[in-house]
């Protein structure tokens, strides 16, 4: 009998679903404000200010856990991503960041290169 896949194995393929196909497709800004809507941002903060370290770091947590495709791309910036990965890869589940590491050499390398 083939076994069931666990709940891990679950979360991992919600993740790669949902994940785009490059790091290049992420065009959300740099700088700003950025207000994400509730269905992300259902408690507690609705608006970051990019240009504070804390907030911007806030901010990508909640949309790379909450976010569909179209979030990601929209409210994810290719560079923030792989500057932020080193720390961010901490504040996420294990899930979410074996899926994008696996999927993006860049952010794997970057890791690799902070160490």
């Amino acid at each position: 009998m083939a076994s069931q896949p666990g709940l891990s194995d679950l979360r991992r393929a919600k993740f790669a679903r949902r994940a785009p196909a490059a790091l290049s497709e992420l065009a959300g800004p740099e700088h700003g404000t950025v207000s994400l809507p509730l269905h992300l941002a259902w408690s507690g903060l609705t608006t970051f200010d990019l240009d504070k370290p804390r907030l911007r770091m806030s901010c990508y947590r909640i949309v790379l856990a909450e976010g569909q495709h179209d979030d990601l791309i929209q409210y994810l910036n290719r560079g923030l991503l792989i500057n932020l990965w080193p720390t961010l890869r901490t504040l996420i589940s294990c899930d979410v960041r074996e899926v994008w590491e696996h999927s993006f050499d860049e952010l794997a390398h970057s890791t690799q290169a902070a160490a």
